[in-house]
């Protein structure tokens, strides 16, 4: 039997680490468009696609065409226009699988451009860094057919459950989570970074430690100031994506929006995150224009 076909939209960080969680022997015929390869970073791309041994697709629509299966994972300003691309391609009954991270209502906007022409939408959330886990990384899926959506994904090699709610449900569930989990980065952030700044630092983290026993708070903050100038510009497009979700359910959306403002302004700083929270702290002040 000839073997399905997959094909990714996006070719970044996700989907690097599920083909490399497929350990050369995906289960599906391989196939990627990413828009980087149609511009200056074309050839890091296209090194990225041979190593994984995926093949390139010339465009979007040289992906879709003939796929089984499209997992689309770009970024969150890019999801809208990866559903519309991929509509203009796609097979009737070809299963979209839309693995980005955006508000319920954009995802139920993306199913029906997608539907509308003749693909079966499927809503899926990622819960966590893809790494380390890589296909183990937990994954929500909800929609019309979620039991067999999160069942032909557990096919694929993927950790998925459904849940309900419909088109958006893992989203919201996601978004929501986000609020508290990139909102305690930010907060760690304005904090921490107050805090050397005023030359506290040590009686802050005392204060904090002494409040919440075992949280280990420098090596928190440590960690999270490291995701938020590795991913800050990815993590403020989904914060913005969460302020969108909660404002649609009367609730403003003020704390996830400044998220996502620190988020931004961590990550586009660029820096090579340094080792130890002093070095990161003092390259960020540093970068920030801040004296101690």
């Amino acid at each position: 039997m000839t073997a399905p076909k997959l094909a990714f939209i996006g070719y970044g960080e996700a989907a690097q680490a599920f083909v490399e969680g497929w350990a050369g022997a995906p289960p599906a015929d391989l196939i990627a468009y990413d828009r980087k390869t149609d511009g200056a970073e074309r050839a890091d791309k296209l090194a990225q696609l041979n190593a994984g041994k995926v093949r390139a697709a010339s465009s979007s629509d040289d992906a879709v065409q003939d796929a089984d299966f499209v997992i689309s994972v770009v970024t969150a300003d890019q999801a809208p226009l990866a559903a519309v691309a991929a509509a203009g391609a796609i097979r009737p009954r070809t299963v979209f699988f839309d693995f980005n991270s955006v508000a319920p209502g954009a995802k139920q906007e993306a199913a029906r451009i997608i539907e509308a022409a003749g693909g079966r939408y499927v809503d899926v959330a990622v819960m966590s860094p893809v790494r380390p886990a890589l296909l183990k990384t937990p994954m929500l899926v909800s929609g019309p057919a979620a039991d067999e959506a999160a069942g032909l994904l557990t096919r694929l090699g993927f950790t998925a459950r459904p849940v309900d709610g419909g088109v958006g449900g893992a989203s919201a569930i996601k978004m929501i989570r986000s609020i508290m989990i990139k909102g305690i980065e930010a907060l760690t952030a304005e904090c921490v970074l107050s805090a050397y700044a005023a030359g506290v630092e040590d009686e802050v983290f005392a204060s904090l430690d002494a409040s919440f026993p075992g949280f280990d708070w420098p090596k928190r903050a440590d960690y999270n100031l490291d995701r938020m100038i590795v991913h800050g510009r990815r993590r403020a497009a989904e914060m913005e994506e969460s302020s969108k979700t909660a404002a649609a359910l009367g609730l403003g959306g003020e704390t996830a929006a400044a998220s996502a403002l620190w988020q931004a302004r961590i990550g586009e700083l660029d820096l090579p995150p340094p080792e130890g929270l002093d070095a990161k702290v003092q390259a960020i002040l540093t970068a920030l224009g801040v004296s101690r």
